[in-house]
């Protein structure tokens, strides 16, 4: 590797759509030789299988952390994702971290899933960890589901982080009560950032748990001037325009935006009628009037301008209270003098983390 290892930042490889899952295979060794820390893999029903790109991302790296952040628990059998998370830990020497989600009820429902609750997330974490330890589960019948024989391997003792990417405050008190470390939500201002640390510390507490040895990562939207401005655009208000379709209320709500500007800005006529992701599908006239409906205050919970000032905006992330920032939005190539700029300064209390991004220590 080229450069020291920064375990305390990492990226989305393939950020949003991708029709060419290959290019994984570029972005994996160019953020390893520019020393991010970890990779994380988002899901899509498309061509983002998980665990297929978490294999291939796992066999051409060597130093780089990589976690799903997130895959969802019931769109496999709880075998099925336990042995997939044994199979990255090993493959990977112990830098795979299993990353969990909630997704959308609406999708669900759709395609003949039950929703997922926090209790379901909890007791599924409850049964993959009994089988990394070797463990027999018989008649198990709990928020999960009901499973009469669940095991793996009598030999097994794997010690695989789990991690969830939350937003809400009863999610994250969840993940501080059970989890190894926690996902935030691009596009969080500094209030909704600190209050959710708390939430989480506040969970371990009430757990007994440390609160200080859950790994909490925000997730940063780093989109400097050196992008190309239309790109920019997409990777900026396409992005937030697409989560507001999906999960407007919760974000509008954590970040105490006006929830009557969400409320405009789904009953546009344009907005409403659009068939897909804007940050996907949306050409750039459709972008600059998206651009249009959405407040500057809300676009300003993001890296952007030079590469100094992205890079300052990533080091003001710790003193909010977080253990690392996923730079979003961005290829390494595109990240490269944001993180050149963010070696000049580096916080040195964050600079000795696990590759694992979901251990501290």
């Amino acid at each position: 590797m080229a450069s020291s290892q920064l375990t305390e930042l990492g990226f989305y490889t393939l950020a949003g759509h991708s029709d060419t899952p290959r290019d994984l295979v570029t972005e994996v060794r160019a953020g390893e030789e520019l020393g991010l820390g970890s990779a994380f893999i988002s899901e899509r029903f498309s061509t983002k299988e998980a665990a297929a790109l978490s294999g291939a991302a796992g066999a051409i790296s060597e130093s780089l952390g990589i976690a799903t952040a997130a895959t969802n628990h019931h769109t496999r059998h709880p075998l099925v994702t336990a042995a997939f998370a044994t199979t990255m830990h090993r493959l990977t020497g112990g830098r795979f971290a299993l990353g969990l989600g909630r997704g959308f009820d609406r999708l669900w429902q759709a395609i003949g899933l039950a929703p997922v609750t926090n209790a379901r997330i909890e007791d599924f974490v409850g049964l993959v960890r009994r089988l990394w330890r070797g463990e027999m589960v018989l008649g198990h019948d709990g928020p999960a589901g009901k499973y009469p024989y669940l095991h793996l391997d009598p030999d097994f003792d794997e010690d695989v982080p789990v991690m969830m990417a939350a937003i809400g405050p009863k999610s994250l008190e969840l993940a501080g009560r059970c989890m190894d470390g926690v996902v935030l939500h691009t596009f969080f201002s500094d209030t909704a950032m600190t209050r959710s640390v708390e939430a989480i510390r506040r969970g371990a507490k009430e757990a007994g748990r440390d609160p200080d040895s859950i790994r909490i990562w925000s997730v940063l939207a780093t989109i400097g001037d050196h992008i190309a401005p239309e790109l920019r655009l997409r990777k900026t208000v396409g992005r937030l325009a697409t989560y507001l379709i999906g999960y407007g209320d919760i974000l509008v709500r954590v970040n105490d935006w006006d929830p009557a500007v969400l409320e405009r800005f789904r009953a546009d006529e344009f907005v409403s009628s659009f068939r897909g992701a804007f940050d996907a599908k949306a050409n750039q006239s459709e972008l600059e009037y998206l651009a249009t409906l959405l407040p500057e205050e809300w676009l300003a919970a993001s890296a952007t301008g030079s590469p100094q000032q992205c890079a300052a905006a990533v080091a003001r992330q710790f003193d909010l209270g977080v253990t690392g920032v996923i730079l979003h939005g961005a290829t390494p190539e595109e990240l490269a003098p944001v993180v050149a700029a963010y070696r000049e300064i580096r916080p040195a209390a964050v600079s000795s983390l696990p590759a694992n991004p979901g251990r501290l220590s």
